[in-house]
């Protein structure tokens, strides 16, 4: 099971930091992945992390701004957020894929998810 927290308002250049707690299964054997959905729109991928923690991916459009990390102890993958954008403004949602060998943007490579969090950016 995953629960992601930590969304909310904020107004574009803030920041903010989303969490995702891992139970029932092993995380530190998952690889880890960040979505997000806008209204109308398909889920579409944001960053990964490795089950070490030591490779991380990101899409274009959050390079530089965001940064994945995860803690293997805590059962928790982050999300921090900076210059928040008002395009950056959806449901976003973390995912646990267990059986692929290096990080992944698919959302078929992903089989657990939490429910998501909803991130609102002002202009």
């Amino acid at each position: 099971q995953l629960q992601a927290s930590g969304g909310g308002l904020v107004q574009a250049g803030g920041s903010l930091r989303l969490s995702c707690a891992g139970s029932g299964r092993t995380f530190s054997r998952d690889n880890m992945g960040w979505f997000r959905q806008a209204p109308g729109a398909e889920r579409e991928f944001v960053a990964a992390v490795s089950r070490s923690g030591y490779s991380t991916y990101y899409s274009d459009s959050v390079k530089g701004r965001f940064t994945i990390s995860r803690d293997n102890a805590k059962n928790t993958v982050y999300l921090q957020m900076n210059s928040l954008r008002p395009e950056d403004t959806a449901v976003y949602y973390c995912a646990a894929g267990r059986y692929t060998v290096y990080v992944s943007e698919r959302v078929a490579d992903y089989e657990y998810w939490g429910q998501g969090t909803l991130v609102t950016v002002s202009s």
